[in-house]
């Protein structure tokens, strides 16, 4: 199977049980590793938080794969395998609920380090400040400017 039409059709063609146990396997793993995530975040790791996201990214392409799938054939899984699809849809409110959480701690770490940034460009800038006088009493100069050299990585 090598078309995308082709890979389509053999998930949609899976029993019903089984779509609904593969999705909800993706599902939980996703889960996890956005808790793992949300607590290294917290932790202050954000350098090995950040090494989950290529997994996460995995996960979620897999997971969004299936998700399509289950409401494509939604009018069969639910004729065919009820409660695996009510069991389905009670993770995927978790999942809601674990991706509201990880993107509260995600703008917090990221707040914090623009933060801190910005008071490090500000220091920077203060010292390359002149410091003397001039006649009139005032600081003799040009004003204080941004410091050169300092970015912000937003991949995170």
């Amino acid at each position: 199977m090598n078309s995308a039409a082709e890979r389509l059709a053999a998930i949609d063609s899976l029993p019903a049980a089984e779509l609904c146990q593969l999705a909800s396997s993706t599902l939980e793993s996703l889960v996890l590793i956005l808790n793992q995530e949300t607590t290294l975040l917290r932790a202050g790791h954000a350098r090995e938080a950040g090494e989950l996201s290529a997994e996460k990214t995995r996960l979620a392409q897999d997971y969004m794969g299936l998700a399509r799938s289950v409401q494509r054939q939604a009018k069969r899984l639910k004729a065919e395998a009820p409660d695996d699809v009510d069991a389905l849809f009670a993770r995927h409110e978790k999942l809601a609920m674990q991706m509201a959480e990880n993107l509260r701690v995600i703008a917090s770490a990221r707040a914090l380090t623009e933060d801190l940034l910005t008071d490090v460009a500000q220091a920077i800038s203060a010292k390359a400040r002149p410091k003397t006088y001039g006649a009139n009493g005032t600081l003799t100069g040009q004003p204080p400017q941004a410091a050169s050299g300092v970015s912000i990585n937003r991949a995170l």
